[in-house]
């Protein structure tokens, strides 16, 4: 039985039932930033006296060790715990709630640790004498006080900080509702997918993807920038795990069964026109470990994502439709190679991780390929002596990268990329300043040696890269052999062996760039071009299933200086879509 189906349905594991958050992060290292206040003629709503009350909101943190406020009442001008009537902040890796009686401290609670670039849900509870907080739904402390909880008419409710221009949170908070009068849990619960307005709320908010300043109870928010030039505080749509929103969804064999029918698209349509794209491995001086980010279906200039580990230039970059991966790289111009295996969650804005694993040998100018389960990198140098290896990774569990067999030559800087079956390796030089025209494929799920598909339009030494796919075709463009980038686009069908057609131009002749895809762009950015003006920041786009010329999708403008070598990855390439 198909499912054509046209609603949300919460609680199945996507990314926006809990429909945005607002983003709190401090850039400048004296701690100034922007936040949020509520107008002070709201506030004696927040008057918590002995009342039940439960505070709760969404949390992903950049920074867990530093003393950090997501909300507090308080003074503007703090100078003893009598003039602060509660806060919540994080302080060495826990989350700490503290009321306030006089200059006596109530209730106290903390969590225990917190990771980094994580959703958790944080609700503290009043219930009668008894303090509890809970850590996605499970009790982690409790304090027992009778005291009332101080309250001033003056005093300022600030979301994002404790004070004027003091301990600003750095991360994310979806959420954050405040009642008054309610222990809305007293046992260990299931966590809701989205906060709606109860009985005795006095604040909702950080809901919006697109207003900062969204309310539900009817408070006035207002803005509190430390600059004019620059808002850091922001809303989006990187939400927490724990929903879905689905548009109309042809899943499961659907069918439509009347005289007068129509044919639904392939797949389902959450997957159509969607995407997100991630940049990264600038090759700089100095180093720039920037990750910056793009939504394929648009056009303009990307946004910043966070940073790598550790810098990767030239990495093989792969990715689930959850998890982007780069593997190896070098720390550019003329910096150490890697065996680094990096990786971060793609719907949620924050810096990469370690995964703790390493690939076969430290590498650089290597290819990224994958499916949704298995990501594979082929070729490059370990450390300046290309090879023909391919190594691969389970991408939701990671750890060491395993041997999956050789390519057909030995092949400096590749391209790849492929279909949910099949990769497609465009080969690059087989031996010093020697250029090559072949291109290999395997089958992702299995192991073994690469077979030969057929022959590239041109012959290269370097690739780089510049490789995309739909579930359906693969576009390769640019490359070099000496002393000439080419700035050629051809294409193959990838379930079919054979030789590639041309397909159009890119902007200009380049190699060494970032490769995405959804299931009807292929985007390619930062890329090194011809001298004069070898690097650039500009980011390019096909439509993969019309031949044609590249045209201008924006550029990185949030790294310093301009850009090159860089690897890209997206959530929705052809070995997902």
């Amino acid at each position: 039985m198909g499912i054509l189906r046209a609603d949300r349905v919460s609680g199945l594991g996507g990314a926006n039932a809990i429909n945005g958050s607002v983003n709190f992060v401090s850039f400048n290292p004296n701690n100034t930033g922007d936040y949020l206040r509520v107008d002070r003629k709201d506030n004696s709503d927040f008057n918590l006296s002995t009342n039940d009350f439960t505070m709760e909101f969404w949390f992903n943190s950049r920074n867990v060790s530093s003393t950090l406020f997501p909300f507090a009442f308080a003074a503007p001008t703090v100078s003893a715990s009598s003039d602060a009537g509660f806060y919540v902040r994080f302080n060495g890796g826990v989350v700490n709630f503290n009321c306030f009686e006089g200059n006596n401290t109530i209730g106290a609670c903390s969590t225990g640790s917190v990771s980094l670039n994580t959703w958790y849900h944080v609700a503290y509870v009043r219930s009668g004498s008894t303090f509890t907080i809970y850590l996605n739904g499970t009790s982690a402390a409790t304090a027992s006080s009778s005291a009332a909880v101080n309250f001033d008419a003056g005093w300022n409710f600030n979301i994002g900080s404790a004070y004027t221009n003091t301990y600003h949170y750095n991360g994310y908070v979806s959420n954050l509702r405040i009642v008054n009068g309610t222990a809305l849990y007293t046992t260990n619960f299931t966590v809701p997918n989205r906060l709606e307005a109860v009985d005795n709320t006095v604040l909702l908010c950080c809901q919006s993807p697109g207003n900062v300043l969204q309310e539900a109870s009817g408070k006035t928010l207002q803005l509190i920038q430390s600059s004019t030039a620059n808002q850091y505080a922001q809303a989006t749509r990187f939400a927490p795990d724990v929903g879905e929103d689905h548009g109309t969804t042809f899943a499961d064999n659907t069918k439509f069964d009347t005289l007068s029918y129509m044919v639904p698209p392939g797949g389902t349509t959450t997957e159509s026109n969607r995407g997100r794209g991630l940049i990264a491995g600038h090759y700089n001086t100095p180093q720039v470990n920037t990750i910056s980010y793009i939504n394929i279906q648009s056009t303009g200039n990307a946004i910043n994502f966070g940073d790598l580990v550790s810098g990767a230039a030239t990495a093989g970059c792969f990715a689930s439709s959850t998890r982007g991966v780069w593997c190896g790289g070098y720390y550019g111009p003329g910096g150490t190679v890697t065996d680094t295996i990096q990786y971060v969650t793609i719907a949620t804005q924050g810096n990469a991780i370690d995964s703790t694993g390493n690939l076969l040998a430290a590498r650089k100018m290597n290819a990224g390929l994958s499916n949704d389960t298995r990501g594979v990198n082929a070729g490059g140098t370990a450390p300046s002596s290309p090879d023909n290896v391919m190594q691969y990774v389970t991408i939701a569990s990671l750890g060491n990268a395993s041997d999956f067999g050789d390519l057909t030559a030995v092949s400096f800087y590749p391209s790849a990329a492929g279909n949910t079956t099949r990769g497609i390796i465009y080969l690059g030089s087989p031996a010093p300043n020697t250029a090559s025209n072949v291109i290999d494929y395997i089958t992702i799920a299995t192991t073994g040696n690469a077979s030969d598909f057929g022959d590239a339009t041109y012959a290269a030494q370097y690739r780089g890269g510049l490789a995309a796919s739909s579930s359906t075709r693969l576009v390769n463009g640019g490359g070099f052999d000496a002393p000439l980038n080419s700035n050629v686009i051809d294409y193959i069908t990838i379930a079919t062996t054979g030789n590639a057609t041309d397909f159009g131009d890119l902007t200009r002749p380049q190699h060494g760039g970032a490769n995405m895809s959804n299931s009807i762009r292929g985007v390619f950015a930062g890329a090194y071009g011809q001298s004069p003006a070898q690097y650039s920041n500009s980011i390019e786009y096909v439509t993969i299933a019309t031949t044609g010329n590249a045209s201008d999708f924006g550029d990185i403008p949030n790294i310093s200086g301009n850009s090159s070598y860089t690897a890209g990855c997206s959530d929705s390439h052809g070995g997902i879509s």
